[in-house]
């Protein structure tokens, strides 16, 4: 179990739930893993379009990455009113602790605006620096 966080930007809801990959990490040389599964619901009366994402990364050493890409998973998903899509993904980390946050691109098919949705920021932490 790990953390877990919402946030609604125009009618489109962002879910966010993560778990540290114990078995895929290798603390004694600064390399944890963590995976997050996404939940994006199209709340809205749009039917809309994901084109893009953003990410920053940051661990507890200030260390900062950004991340540009196309779509998510290979995808750019349309969602239908009511409908939603969601995805598997995973971060490494140096340290045990870090968060991330960032946005999608999304368009409204109807008229081809695009607009921002907040990605709410996450934590990715080591479940032993919780005790």
């Amino acid at each position: 179990m790990g953390t877990q966080a919402y946030k609604v930007t125009h009618g489109i809801k962002i879910s966010v739930e993560t778990k540290f990959q114990s078995e895929h990490s290798v603390v004694e040389q600064h390399h944890y893993l963590f995976s997050y599964h996404i939940t994006i619901e199209n709340k809205s009366e749009y039917t809309v379009q994901l084109i893009s994402r953003h990410w920053d990364i940051f661990d507890s050493n200030s260390e900062h990455s950004a991340v540009d890409g196309e779509g998510v998973v290979g995808e750019q998903p349309i969602l239908e009113p009511g409908e939603m899509f969601e995805y598997e993904s995973a971060c490494s980390l140096t340290t045990d602790i870090g968060r991330i946050n960032g946005s999608y691109m999304m368009e409204r098919k109807i008229d081809k605006t695009r607009f921002q949705v907040v990605i709410p920021e996450f934590e990715l932490i080591v479940p032993q620096r919780l005790n």
